[in-house]
């Protein structure tokens, strides 16, 4: 009976010659005895070969001995037969174990820690943030927590970063910053008004000078006076710089587009070297003429100058490695895809609306699925500064 041959070599089988008179009489007691026989083929001098499951050919020993036939083992095939050959290696054996597990400890670990996006805030400071989270070199990758928890808790220890976001790549870890907006702080001198410079909701206002003209809860439009700089009557005034903290809920409309699919490059390893000597601005190319058969490459240069001292002469050499590589698309789920739009959306808002505005509310008002895209509109609501100064024009100016 034929057995497949995935279990056949998973049991382990062999591949026998049956020399003797009249051999082919063991076929008929085999196959009535159950025994998984299968590519039998009849030789000469009346040889037969076959193959027969291991646990079958430990029962031939009583047929061989009734008809007085003999067998030879031919080959041997299967896992049985390959672990004892990796256990009399066992050198071997430790070599792809340790390797095995070297390759685990080396992609478990964080190898590399970037910072992007920042521009007034030291990289330093960011580093030193994500490090109270455990996010620095030779980290287990394990032991992190969520990339949107560890977002959070660096934008906390961060102020001056209206959006911090955590991608884990592989060994590599990227945290984006989105700085937020600090308007310039310009000495008033000059008698002014705070007026409104946005339609908003106003929730706070603290007159350090001036008068206070509305009340919190009240709906003001751009250009309306919140903090007059005119204090006292009609027969005793007076104007002084007006100042003071006035917030307000500001109302915006966001419409979102975010792809379902995200595109990333993968190096093949495969990669073409060149070489140049450099003069001054000029370079000579010495080493990987033609043209790049890659369709996708990115090329890594590495230039060295000689020098004297500490004088850098005219003088060096590039060396460029084309690299090739793949662009892979992997879908996103639209679940996914819509909170990403959403937190980069609130990241833009926050970003342009300054450094202590705070998202109070937000509401989806429309979305669809169309052309591989989310459309979403999302209305928010934007707790901001909306004071604006407006200069006071007083007689005789």
């Amino acid at each position: 009976m034929k057995q497949s041959l995935f279990i056949a070599r998973l049991r382990g089988y062999v591949r026998i010659q049956i020399r003797g008179k009249d051999c082919e009489r063991l076929i008929r007691p085999m196959v009535e005895d159950g025994f998984s026989i299968w590519d039998i083929q009849a030789g000469q001098e009346g040889k037969l070969e076959l193959c027969i499951l291991i646990k079958d050919f430990f029962r031939l020993r009583p047929l061989l001995k009734r008809t007085g036939c003999r067998l030879h083992v031919l080959e041997r095939f299967g896992m049985p037969f390959f672990m004892e050959r990796i256990g009399r290696r066992k050198v071997f054996l430790g070599g792809i174990i340790a390797f095995v597990i070297g390759i685990y400890v080396l992609t478990s670990l964080v190898w590399q820690v970037s910072v992007e996006g920042n521009d007034r805030i030291a990289s330093g400071d960011i580093l030193q943030a994500a490090s109270k989270q455990g996010i620095h070199k030779f980290q287990w990758k394990f032991k992190l927590n969520k990339s949107e928890e560890l977002s959070r808790a660096i934008q906390q220890d961060l102020p001056r970063a209206a959006w911090v976001g955590v991608e884990i790549r592989g060994t590599h870890i990227t945290i984006k910053v989105v700085e937020a907006t600090i308007p310039d702080k310009s000495q008033l001198r000059d008698p002014r008004n705070i007026v409104a410079s946005k339609s908003a909701l106003v929730t706070v206002i603290q007159a350090q000078k001036g008068k206070p003209m509305v009340k919190p809860n009240t709906y003001v439009r751009k250009g309306t006076i919140l903090i007059s700089g005119t204090i006292g009557d009609e027969q005793n005034s007076q104007v002084v710089v007006a100042d003071g903290k006035i917030r307000g809920v500001v109302w915006y409309t966001s419409r979102i587009e975010v792809p379902l699919t995200k595109q990333y490059k993968v190096f093949t390893g495969e990669a073409v070297h060149r070489s140049y000597l450099v003069f001054g601005t000029r370079a000579l190319q010495l080493t990987g003429y033609g043209k790049t058969s890659f369709e996708h490459f990115e090329t890594i240069p590495e230039r060295k100058t000689l020098a004297w001292r500490s004088f850098s002469l005219p003088l060096g050499w590039l060396h460029e490695k084309v690299q090739e590589v793949h662009l892979i698309k992997e879908p996103v789920e639209p679940a996914v895809a819509k909170q990403t739009g959403i937190d980069q959306a609130k990241a833009k808002l926050l970003a342009a609306a300054g450094e202590d505005a705070r998202i109070v509310g937000e509401k989806i008002l429309h979305e669809k699925t169309e052309n591989g895209k989310i459309y979403i509109d999302v209305h928010f609501e934007v707790e901001e500064n909306i004071a604006e100064v407006q200069p006071i024009v007083t007689q005789g100016e």
